[in-house]
C-alpha cells in the first residue's frame, strides 16, 4: 500500500488550486483579437462577461507596447471604469457599437474614481497611460476589426 507524508498532500492541494484560480483567470479573457485604429495594430484581450468585466487589467504589473483589453458590455450604455487593484496607469476609449472612439480617459493606478463614456458605448478599450495621446488618436476615429469580438455574456 501506498502512503503519503501528510505535507504531500497539501502541497497537492496548492498545485490544485493554482490550477483552479489560472483556468478561472484564462476563462474571464477570451482570445486576444487584432485591432487597428489609424494604422496603428493593437492586441486586445477580449473579456465579454461579467467576471472578466469585473477584474479586468487587476493585479497585472505590465502591458506590452501594443497589447491592451477589449471590454465588451451587454447592453449599450454610459458606462464606467475604476482602477480599483489596478497596479499600472492606463488609458481608456470609449467606443460606440459601430467602432468610432467617444473618448479617451486617463486613469491612475489604485484609484476609485469612475471615468465614464461621453456617449452610449458598447465597448472600452485599455491600452498603457498614454498610449492613445502619443499616437495622435482621438475622439471620433474608427477602431477596425471590432466586429470580430465576441457578444457580450
Amino acid at each position: 500500500m501506498f502512503k503519503c507524508h501528510p505535507s504531500a498532500g497539501t502541497s497537492l492541494l496548492w498545485v490544485v488550486l493554482a490550477f483552479a484560480a489560472l483556468q478561472t483567470f484564462a476563462q474571464a479573457a477570451e482570445k486576444p483579437i487584432a485591432l487597428a485604429i489609424g494604422g496603428h495594430v493593437v492586441n486586445a484581450e477580449v473579456v465579454a462577461t461579467p467576471e472578466g468585466r469585473e477584474r479586468g487589467l487587476m493585479f497585472r504589473e505590465k502591458l506590452g507596447k501594443n497589447d491592451g483589453m477589449l471590454f465588451v458590455f451587454d447592453q449599450v450604455g454610459y458606462h464606467g471604469m475604476w482602477m480599483r487593484n489596478t497596479l499600472i496607469p492606463l488609458s481608456v476609449a470609449f467606443v460606440d457599437e459601430k467602432g468610432k472612439i467617444l473618448n479617451i480617459a486617463e486613469m491612475l493606478p489604485h484609484s476609485e474614481v469612475t471615468h465614464r463614456a461621453a456617449g452610449p458605448a458598447r465597448y472600452a478599450l485599455e491600452m498603457n497611460a498614454g498610449w492613445f495621446r502619443k499616437r495622435n488618436l482621438e475622439s471620433g476615429m474608427a477602431i477596425k476589426g471590432i466586429e470580430k469580438a465576441p457578444r457580450a455574456r
